[in-house]
């Protein structure tokens, strides 16, 4: 992780999001971008051509006066930063920018989106978790001595998971954090006996190369629930998931654990896409 992405609107739920990326920055002896969508709105290019220019170019000073004191944090000194600000008003641009920019991973601030919002509109940070295909840090708390010491890593040990897990283990190694892994039973259409359970897992791991890592089986009345529930059975300070990233009609009628913990989750949530 040398180059992390910072997507900011000057909230503090942006500056959580940084101060979490200058920990892994420091530990990983990282660069940051930090960036900043002016998001100027569609009526401004209906204007004549001298109005729309004047437009942006007072909104980009504006942005570039909040940098100033935005990044004028402890917290950030001896780290590199770079700043952008551009016109992007939809999030799945990051994902545009962070293949530009080589960037390792987006960390994002989010207080989360409940009832009709989560269903109808859904969180900007949830846009980007589903659209971006390099990993994204959720933050929704802010957490002066962020560290990662002890991931939780939950998946459905599918073979299709195999790559999120190899890249959660390398993770797991490069921050010298221990690494536990959980499957979620759930009672329904998903239920697995246990021979079941520790069939598809030791195929899992066979097909991993992994001999030595243990899986726990944590039963619950749905996968989101007995994650949650999980995450607080010790003091974890990363939860990893990978995620689908449906998009359009799929998403709205199958929905994604991913996007669902990424909403209601306190702690850190990192998602790596598959």
């Amino acid at each position: 992780m040398k180059h992390i992405l910072v997507p900011v609107d000057f909230s503090d739920y942006s500056a959580y999001a940084l101060e979490a990326a200058a920990g892994i920055a420091k530990q990983q002896n990282a660069d940051i971008t930090v960036l900043h969508m002016l998001g100027i709105s569609e009526a401004a290019y209906a204007e004549e051509e001298f109005l729309e220019y004047e437009e942006a170019k007072y909104f980009m000073g504006l942005a570039k006066k909040k940098f100033k004191t935005f990044l004028d944090k402890p917290y950030l000194k001896d780290i590199t930063i770079h700043k952008i600000v551009q016109n992007y008003k939809v999030f799945s641009e990051l994902n545009n920018v962070a293949k530009e920019q080589n960037i390792d991973l987006i960390v994002m601030g989010s207080h989360g989106s409940t009832g009709f919002n989560e269903i109808f509109i859904g969180s900007n940070t949830e846009k980007v978790v589903r659209t971006s295909d390099v990993p994204v840090l959720v933050i929704k708390e802010q957490n002066s001595k962020f560290t990662i010491n002890n991931i939780l890593f939950a998946c459905s040990f599918s073979e299709d998971m195999i790559p999120a897990f190899k890249n959660v283990k390398l993770m797991a190694q490069k921050f010298s954090a221990k690494l536990k892994l959980v499957y979620i039973n759930t009672p329904y259409q998903d239920f697995l006996s246990t021979p079941e359970a520790d069939d598809r897992i030791a195929k899992f791991m066979k097909k991993a190369e992994d001999t030595k890592s243990k899986v726990e089986i944590y039963n619950d009345r749905s996968v989101e629930n007995g994650i949650l529930n999980f995450s607080k059975t010790e003091k974890f300070d990363l939860l990893v998931l990978p995620t689908h990233g449906r998009k359009g009609l799929s998403h709205f009628l199958l929905g994604s654990v991913g996007e669902d913990i990424v909403n209601h989750a306190r702690l850190p949530v990192m998602t790596f896409k598959i």
